[in-house]
């Protein structure tokens, strides 16, 4: 009979001289196996936690001490277009309210390309004299266009201009205007999706037909230095680098490069003709038009803040880009339209697009560069006033809102 000495003595023997003349069960092997790797990644997960807490406390000293930095409420004053440091993620008080209005705006006046009926568009482009040759190829041409257009603005916003806009109303709007972007892309691909084109040679036009690709390579060049995710701004070469990309993507890009193409696929929705295309035009406009004038407004914030940066050489470099932009936006018409179409020509589009030039101009403070010119398409002013069209094209209502009204300040 064991006494409770032997019966201590056995409890505290190793397991294995313990159980050594019983054989075990290989399910019970098993078991016990399963325990044993539970029990050494419970150990492992142990230390892992373990470290976690200790480089949440390290970061958690240092977190502090920039809190605590910065502990003061933001005020308005602290704000600015650039090189600002106060909390950015701070979205209020607002300094810039133009910028929220806009972004609200934006909003509201949100749309997708598959609501834009392109029934009458399919079978007018399949039929075989439903437009003529110069009409195809301006449809051609301003799809190959803009669908590279837009993707460069919306990657020079992502990369470069959100990340250097140091003013959180901004940001927000650049949020919003980079998500229009892909919407306009979405709506040139469901164009060419929906007539069947050839999606090999609409997108890559830009690398193949010359008009295309001069005014791509044109604004390429301003996002070249701001792409690099090392550039920062602070310096005046680097700050007048940031305003030259602002003025080459607001003025140039959106403010004259759209605008031949524009008129040109309005003018044909005005004759019925394509009216699907012409409607998500319209739309993609409507953005544009906000787009620009919300950069503009950057554009003359940023020299308010830092009039340093809006001297002589500057205000003479913006004018040349500006021109160099109208001087290509005129050879894109000519190579567009080397024939009268749709009730315009190139003589015709070049009026208007100095026309244009010039409201570029004057609108950040430069003088007109082509005196006298007036608009021979007053209509198009029209057409961008959604409010006074209550049925485009005889296709829907054009005063397409989630909420709230569009003005066209």
């Amino acid at each position: 009979m064991l006494s409770w000495d032997d019966f201590d003595k056995e409890e505290q023997a190793p397991a294995p001289a313990r159980h050594a003349a019983t054989a075990m069960p290989e399910t019970d092997a098993q078991s016990v196996s399963a325990v044993d790797q539970s029990r050494q990644i419970s150990s492992q997960d142990s230390s892992a936690v373990a470290r976690a807490k200790a480089a949440l406390d390290e970061l958690d000293a240092e977190g502090l001490k920039d809190l605590e930095g910065s502990a003061a409420r933001v005020s308005v004053d602290a704000k600015r277009m650039i090189n600002c440091r106060a909390d950015l993620n701070q979205l209020v008080p607002f300094k810039y309210d133009w910028a929220w209005q806009k972004y609200l705006d934006g909003c509201s006046n949100h749309w997708m390309p598959q609501e834009v009926n392109m029934t009458a568009d399919i079978a007018l482009w399949k039929s075989a004299d439903g437009l003529t040759e110069d009409e195809r190829r301006i449809v051609k041409r301003n799809l190959g266009f803009f669908s590279t257009a837009d993707s460069l603005v919306a990657n020079n916003l992502v990369l470069a201009v959100y990340r250097l806009i140091t003013n959180p109303e901004c940001r927000q709007y650049l949020l919003r205007q980079a998500f229009e972007e892909a919407i306009h892309t979405h709506a040139y691909q469901y164009c060419v999706e929906s007539l069947g084109m050839d999606e090999g040679e609409i997108f890559n036009m830009y690398h193949e037909v010359p008009s295309v690709a001069k005014k791509a390579a044109w604004g390429l060049k301003y996002t070249h230095s701001l792409s690099d995710p090392d550039f920062t701004t602070g310096t005046v070469e680097t700050d007048k680098e940031l305003l030259r990309n602002l003025i080459g993507f607001y003025c140039v890009l959106e403010g004259v490069f759209f605008y031949c193409g524009f008129s040109q696929i309005l003018s044909m929705g005005r004759r019925n003709k394509m009216t699907g295309v012409a409607e998500q035009f319209q739309y993609i406009l409507r953005d544009e038009s906000m787009h620009l004038n919300f950069g503009i407004d950057v554009i003359n914030q940023i020299k308010i803040e830092n009039p340093h940066l809006w001297d002589a050489s500057m205000k003479d470099e913006a004018t040349q880009m500006i021109l160099q932009g109208t001087q290509l936006e005129i050879e894109y018409a000519r190579d567009t339209m080397p024939r009268g179409v749709l009730g315009m020509n190139a003589a015709m589009m070049e009026d208007y697009l100095k026309f244009i030039a010039n409201r570029r101009l004057t609108q950040i403070g430069l003088k007109e560069e082509y005196p006298g010119t007036v608009n021979p398409f007053p209509w198009m002013s029209e057409i961008m006033d959604l409010k006074k069209e209550k049925n485009f094209f005889e296709t829907r209502v054009i005063e397409y809102q989630t909420g709230g009204a569009l003005s066209w300040d």
